[in-house]
């Protein structure tokens, strides 16, 4: 993300299943989705080993959300939350 990128809306992790995902992928550099998947492992650690929360900042049709969450599960395409919402991995900025 940039500077200039807008300021994301705070959302709760139980609305996202109501959310429309584009097929897009919103990173366009290699390096991006490569440092994206590095940082999808270090939070699907940090969720189920410490059990902490990450933000995750994605991007659905309306617009740029931010989620503060633990992640329990990365597929290829999907990170699973608790109660089984999902977030598409090509929709997601960043993981902080």
């Amino acid at each position: 993300m940039t500077n200039t990128t807008p300021t994301p809306v705070l959302i709760e992790k139980e609305n996202i299943s109501g959310l429309k995902f584009p097929d897009a992928d919103v990173l366009t550099s290699k390096e991006e989705i490569k440092m994206r998947f590095f940082n999808l492992d270090r939070a699907l650690k940090l969720g189920n080993l410490e059990h902490n929360k990450i933000k995750i900042i994605f991007e659905d049709s309306e617009g740029i959300k931010q989620v503060n969450t633990t992640v329990w599960g990365v597929t290829d395409k999907r990170v699973i939350l608790k109660q089984g919402v999902v977030i598409p991995i090509h929709r997601i900025y960043e993981i902080i």
